[in-house]
């Protein structure tokens, strides 16, 4: 069993907590159905097809287009 040491960068939580990664397996973008890109630095997954990037709250990916943040701009 691993445990996270806090002085370790690389064992830090990712923003937005955790995700399970069997999720993000199935996962597609709500607006083109297209796939995801999970960005573990910015607690996001992206959809470049579609320009936008759905933010992870406490490991639950928010899939909706309302709350995500257009790329670029």
């Amino acid at each position: 069993m691993s445990t996270m040491n806090p002085s370790d960068p690389t064992s830090a939580a990712p923003p937005g907590g955790p995700i399970d990664p069997r999720l993000l397996e199935i996962l597609v973008c709500p607006v083109t159905k297209g796939p995801l890109r999970y960005d573990r630095e910015r607690g996001e997954l992206v959809s470049e097809q579609a320009g936008l990037a759905y933010p992870i709250r406490d490991g639950i990916p928010i899939m909706l287009p309302d709350e995500a943040r257009r790329l670029g701009g």
